[in-house]
């Protein structure tokens, strides 16, 4: 399984995690109770329902670089260009914008 930390302005906002089933994208309860709790994306309005999709959810697909700057990462960290999530951890930890995703390793669950 991966995983990730989902950021919104530096605020751990949720966790987005690919398994067998596919992909699912939770907020964080306590950034739920938060006054000034923001969506990651229109596509994702807020709610303590999780998200479930059968592929990446285009929102996060979204913050994977593309061109040259794939062709980059995918060398440089051997990561297949197909492994979406394997690329959204490896380059999204400190992307342009408000958010932001920290690959959870094993050991941190």
């Amino acid at each position: 399984m991966k995983q990730g930390n989902v950021f919104f302005k530096k605020i751990l906002a949720g966790i987005i995690r690919e398994d067998e089933d596919g992909f699912m994208f939770q907020y964080d309860s306590d950034y739920l109770r938060r006054e000034d709790a923001q969506p990651v994306s229109l596509t994702l309005p807020l709610r303590d329902e999780p998200y479930v999709s059968q592929v990446i959810f285009p929102f996060f697909d979204g913050l994977i670089p593309e061109g040259w700057l794939l062709d980059v990462a995918t060398k440089s960290w051997k990561i297949n260009e197909r492994d979406r999530m394997g690329l959204l951890l490896a380059c999204c930890n400190d992307c342009i914008g408000a958010v932001s995703v920290e690959q959870i390793n094993d050991d941190e669950v």
